[in-house]
């Protein structure tokens, strides 16, 4: 395994102090999966106050916890001091942290064994409880007592679906069974920690690895929605299994984005609300889209959401069932309701929805996609306008040229140009929009004149 040289001098530098270091956790984890770590965290017998005498340049990063950052030509890096961790009084953080020597008590505290190993580049691995077997076994243990390990800190738990999740892991069984008796306990953690736990698990490389959060009943305790969605069947030609296993196979349908993957959790989550089941015995789910929309939003903001996101993965749940005509005046208007924004990211999500559903007229479905594609393609190559900004007069043309009274009807007309411009793209020239203004303005009675005149 190769440690970056800077990684390296900082070791070297420590030891020459008189101290041991190591890199630690993840970043051994991926070594040993011969993938590129994204951090390097150091770890060290030396305290943090003899850290900063030993180095140049630091950070106090969280002296509390004993890391301080290490800078090396203005890259920062984490160094942390040998620790033991005191009780957790609130299942979420220690009461106490007290600094030790002992590499071997520093590593004991550590949530799972893949995570629990250190590096050293001339001294080796160190691995104390089976990390590098559990790697090759593809297995997600914790260290040591799962059940003390969750009650010292319950995000663990969730830090389980995702460790599960990112790497194709199985969960052992005896880590698996003391989630399932400890789930209700996820409820002391905030719900920042659960929302970026959740994140990371939908943008991995097996999103629909959240199954284990719903099998393990912690979604029952943060998204309880979710779990009615997995029970929740659908006697529907189009589908071929329940909501919630719909959902989860589109989230394996749509590239990893945040954006994306929280629109494909939450694209149905309407759908158990607003069944209804006919006479032949078919379900639908009318309005489920719109309700959805709500739905998400309550959801997203009990998370801790940030208002960008929110307000993207809502417009793309309201019109995620929309289907525009085969027409390029069709895929405009839709480009409107959706936004020019969002639109690209709409097709992504109709198509992982579609992927989604079972094979009852997939390629007619497929062919549809594409050729509204297409269509909006040639929308964007011709530049054709799809919004009040693209129209070839504005707000001051509009009370120049054709005497329209700043205010509420000028928006107006505005939108009644662009909707005659959606439909024939041709009318969007400056002379023409001028002429439909004058008319628009004197059909309403208020022009700049008549105005006047009051």
């Amino acid at each position: 395994m190769e440690v970056p040289g800077k990684v390296s001098s900082i070791i070297y530098t420590l030891e020459k102090a008189g101290y041991e270091a190591y890199v630690v956790g993840g970043c051994v984890r991926d070594m040993l999966l011969g993938r590129e770590p994204h951090d390097w965290d150091i770890t060290t017998s030396a305290k943090p106050d003899q850290i900063k005498r030993i180095f140049g340049k630091t950070i106090d990063t969280g002296l509390k916890h004993g890391t301080v950052t290490v800078m090396v030509d203005h890259e920062g890096f984490e160094i942390t001091t040998y620790r033991i961790d005191g009780d957790y009084e609130d299942g979420r953080h220690p009461k106490e942290v007290s600094f030790t020597s002992d590499l071997t008590q520093d590593l004991c505290r550590r949530d799972f064994t893949v995570n629990a190993m250190a590096y050293h580049p001339a001294r080796g691995l160190v691995d104390l409880f089976g990390g590098e077997e559990d790697l090759k076994r593809g297995l997600i243990r914790c260290v040591g007592d799962p059940a003390e390990r969750f009650s010292e800190d319950a995000l663990r738990m969730l830090r389980a679906v995702r460790f599960s999740a990112q790497l194709g892991f199985d969960i052992h069984g005896e880590t698996r069974k003391a989630v399932r008796e400890m789930a209700d306990t996820i409820r002391v953690v905030s719900a920042e920690r659960i929302r970026e736990e959740l994140v990371k698990t939908l943008l991995s490389s097996h999103p629909d690895g959240l199954r284990n959060a719903y099998d393990l009943g912690l979604t029952a305790m943060f998204l309880p929605e979710f779990d009615r969605c997995m029970e929740c069947p659908q006697n529907n030609p189009h589908h071929a299994y329940t909501v919630g296993e719909h959902i989860l196979h589109s989230l394996t349908q749509v590239r990893a984005d945040e954006i994306l993957r929280m629109t494909m959790l939450l694209h149905d989550i309407a759908k158990p609300v607003m069944k209804t089941t006919d006479e032949n015995g078919i379900d639908h789910f009318r309005m489920h889209a719109v309700v959805g929309r709500d739905m998400a939003e309550k959801i997203l903001r009990r998370l801790k959401t940030d208002n960008k996101t929110i307000h993207a993965v809502c417009r793309l749940i309201e019109w995620h069932d929309l289907r525009p005509g085969l027409t390029k005046a069709s895929v405009r208007r839709a480009v409107t309701c959706v936004g020019e924004d969002l639109f690209p990211m709409y097709m992504e999500v109709r198509r992982a929805d579609m992927l989604a559903q079972s094979d009852y007229y997939r390629k007619e479905k497929e062919a549809a996609l594409d050729q509204i594609a297409q269509l909006y393609q040639e929308i964007l190559n011709q530049k054709e306008a799809l919004s009040i900004k693209d129209l070839a007069v504005n707000g001051y043309d509009l009370a120049e040229e054709a005497g329209i009274a700043p205010g509420p009807m000028m928006g107006e007309i505005l939108n009644a140009l662009l909707e005659q411009v959606l439909d024939d793209p041709a009318l969007n020239e400056r002379e023409t929009l001028l002429e439909l203004a004058k008319r628009y303005g004197s059909q309403s009675g208020l022009s700049l004149g008549a105005e006047a005149k009051r």
